[in-house]
């Protein structure tokens, strides 16, 4: 008969059983730590405290006092503490005072998805209904309905929205919310480090028409940010508002103890360098937490592998517990399945959940006791925040990073000091970067005219307001600058992706009953949504009858088969200006503008478990082009080496250096693309390039222009460290190449570090 391990046997078992015991590289825990309160400031009404009492809240930790006394003496601020750690109550408590104070203030709370806001919003009304307050708080986005949207506009002492419903309907229609704007007094960014890169600048640049409508109608809010660990929160939240800010990171809340453990997969074939595949092992160990009952979530880096996952544990487990006891959560899931899982999660009905970053954020999801990476998750910062999501409740937890076989991931696993030792990365945001910039400017042209002599945040902008006339769109009359074009800016600007529209996924399994059961941005849909493609949803599998690129709808129908699909992106580059460059009689290294051509070509069908190539297909799309920013090096001098060679040598160069460069600009590893060609278009020489992935870039590859050497310096060690014989998926990213793949591609690093 089974019997039931506790967490703590688990552990034992980890640490002792000779098959998990040789896997685990590093094992570090983290002791427990006693909260550090202070009492409950005088200020604070005896209405909210009371209702503080009545949920156990009887004195604060000293962040959140510092956050309070900040808060109400005017300063804006950033407080940044670890998960779990009461952040909530750092906005929440001046707010409310605040509104008790002077019953017209308002305020608006900024939550990057709608999980989060409906989350927030419970707890708000919560303390509100327990104050017996008549102070009304309302969440705005896309699920508010047209007869409750009026009321939040006139009497919404909080309004709770994201980045998107501010930009697309809150601000083009001040007129409609003056009421909010002539008295607000707050504004709250919550999940500060999720603004980071492309997502970040078009906020900032959202938070500069906020801000410059707030001047019109006459108030100055004070910002309240929170963040999870970053480098930089402090500048990062100047740099997002415009504002200064006190930096708050006194953190006063308690933790359990946590052990964090390295896990490597086994080699599988010694020569090659192989390992077990990372998602197999992630089910081995999860299924066997699962099996007793330990709550457990799973978080993988692709909506694919969260599905691949979820359908390997659900039926691992399904006799057991029932398939519905373990979910998938990620991006593309609709609002109300999402809301059902949290519950499940909260309530305990639910033992476990796959999930993409999602859950990386503060969703209340009940106390989970174990964490798994299936991966690094390409920065420490969402490392850390993944980790956290286990011994919320302060009881003791495990986290697992599994490594899969990528050069990343094999740097992180045997360099353990570097990820337990390093400052977290730094959050990079340009919301200067003029195709951004002038989006934004077309918005607030349209809210409210621009005045001579007027700056866009630090930016001076007449030559920006001078090109939108030449595009007819603004007219100038005196020294204003008027909107004159009949159409609506925000609703045509997207702020998350490079690609303006969704592609809709449509279930027509049942022809009485078909229904929209997800959505999909344009780039990942030319190689996730392609007809034939196999489409995962909550471990259903659909296949892909038709994608209609042109109204971007997706056409699927539930199928069972044993394997999914792959597909292959082919790019190519046009150097379009140079604006930095340093050569030799060898070696070229340049950093400038660079138009990107995507085109998905074909794809693989790869079977469950064994994870072979049983067949494949074309895919007919149309090309995509992005203009980005990048830095590229090309051997000038006559190479010593056969075409086909040098093509290798590239490509097993790229892959290392694709391996190290996050970890120098501090990115994540889908921030940045590593594309090698032997004839560039620009110059016809064998060249690496090295792009931002969001048009106009936002500065990661200029610091890879400047940080090169350093980069091919550890590119280089990487691969000659690596124990295989021939070039691996650790080093150079693949095992079916030529005999000399890995001489080829240390021949060509050594070129290229003698003379950059």
């Amino acid at each position: 008969m089974f019997k039931k391990q506790s967490l703590q046997e688990i552990i034992t078992m980890l640490q002792n059983k000779q098959d998990f015991k040789e896997q685990i590289i590093h094992w570090h825990t983290i002791e427990d730590k006693p909260a550090q309160t202070v009492q409950m400031p005088t200020q604070i009404d005896l209405t909210l405290q009371r209702a503080l009492y009545d949920r156990g809240i009887t004195q604060l930790y000293t962040h959140q006092e510092t956050a309070f006394q900040h808060a109400m003496n005017g300063n804006s601020f950033t407080a940044v503490t670890p998960t779990a750690s009461g952040k909530t109550l750092c906005y929440n408590l001046p707010v409310l005072q605040t509104i008790i104070d002077d019953s017209k203030s308002r305020a608006l709370y900024i939550f990057p998805t709608k999980a989060l806001a409906q989350d927030q919003k419970s707890e708000l009304n919560e303390i509100i209904t327990e104050m017996g307050a008549s102070i009304n708080s309302y969440t705005y986005d896309g699920d508010t309905s047209a007869n409750i949207r009026q009321k939040v506009r006139k009497a919404g002492h909080i309004v709770i929205t994201n980045p998107d419903m501010l930009h697309s309907a809150i601000l083009p229609h001040h007129t409609k919310w003056v009421s909010l704007f002539e008295n607000l007094k707050y504004v709250v960014i919550d999940e500060l480090h999720i603004y980071r890169g492309v997502f970040g600048s078009h906020v900032s640049n959202v938070i500069r028409r906020l801000r410059r409508i707030c001047k019109f109608y006459g108030a100055d809010p004070i910002f309240i940010c929170t963040s999870a660990t970053i480098a930089n929160p402090k500048e990062l939240a100047e740099g997002l508002t415009g504002k200064e800010m006190k930096l708050i990171d006194n953190n006063g809340a308690p933790s359990g103890k946590k052990h964090f453990v390295f896990y490597n997969p086994p080699i599988v074939n010694k020569p090659l360098n192989i390992r077990r595949s990372a998602t197999l092992e992630v089910r081995r160990l999860a299924g066997e937490l699962l099996k007793n009952k330990i709550q457990t979530i799973v978080f993988a880096r692709s909506r694919v592998r969260v599905e691949i996952i979820l359908t390997y544990l659900q039926e691992l487990v399904k006799n057991q517990l029932g398939p519905k006891s373990i979910q998938g959560y990620r991006g593309g899931y609709l609002p109300t399945q999402r809301r059902k899982i949290e519950k499940g999660l909260r309530d305990g009905d639910i033992y476990g959940v796959v999930s993409t970053n999602a859950l990386e954020l503060g969703v209340d999801i009940g106390q989970l006791q174990v964490c798994i990476m299936t991966g690094y998750p390409g920065t420490i910062a969402s490392a850390w925040q993944q980790a956290g999501r286990a011994g919320r409740r302060h009881g003791e937890s495990l986290v697992i990073m599994v490594a899969s076989s990528s050069p990343l991931d094999q740097y992180i696993i045997e360099n353990p000091k570097y990820f337990f030792e390093n400052t977290p990365e730094t959050a990079r945001i340009n919301p200067d970067n003029l195709i951004i910039l002038v989006d934004h400017v077309k918005c607030a042209a349209y809210e409210l005219p621009f005045q001579e002599g007027e700056t866009f945040g630090n930016f001076e902008i007449e030559d920006v307001l001078e090109f939108l006339v030449e595009e007819r769109v603004i007219h100038k009359n005196g020294t204003k600058w008027y909107w004159m074009n009949d159409s609506f800016p925000a609703h045509n600007i997207s702020l998350r992706s490079a690609s303006q529209e969704n592609v809709v996924i449509i279930d027509q399994s049942d022809v009485a009953n078909v229904k929209v059961i997800g959505e999909m941005d344009r780039f990942s849909a030319m190689t996730l949504l392609h007809d034939e493609a196999i489409y995962l949803h909550q471990g259903v599998q659909f296949q892909v009858e038709y994608l209609d690129w042109e109204e971007k709808k997706a056409f699927v129908r539930e199928v069972d088969v044993d394997y999914f699909t792959d597909a292959n992106l082919a790019v190519q580059l046009k150097v379009l200006e140079e604006d930095k460059i340093t050569q030799n009689q060898k070696v070229e290294r340049a950093y400038g503008d660079v138009a990107v051509y995507a085109m998905a070509t074909i794809f693989k069908k790869i079977k469950f478990d064994t994870h072979e190539n049983i067949g494949s297909g074309p895919i007919h799309l149309p090309e995509e082009e992005l203009h980005t920013n990048a830095t590229w090096m090309s051997i000038i001098d006559e190479v010593n080496m056969e075409t086909e060679r040098i093509e290798e040598g590239l490509l097993g160069m790229a892959q290392a250096i694709r391996g190290i460069v996050p970890l120098f600009v501090m990115c994540d590893p889908n921030d940045i693309s590593v594309v090698p060609q032997v004839k560039a278009a620009h110059n016809e020489r064998p060249t690496i390039f090295v792009y931002d992935r969001y048009p106009g870039g936002v500065g990661l590859s200029q610091k890879v222009y400047e940080q090169m050497e350093e980069i091919l310096h550890e590119a280089y060690k990487l691969i000659t460290g690596c124990s295989c014989e021939k070039g691996c998926p650790s080093c150079i990213g693949t095992d079916h190449a030529s005999e000399k793949i890995k001489d080829d591609s240390i021949k060509l690093l050594h070129l290229f570090i003698q003379n950059v």
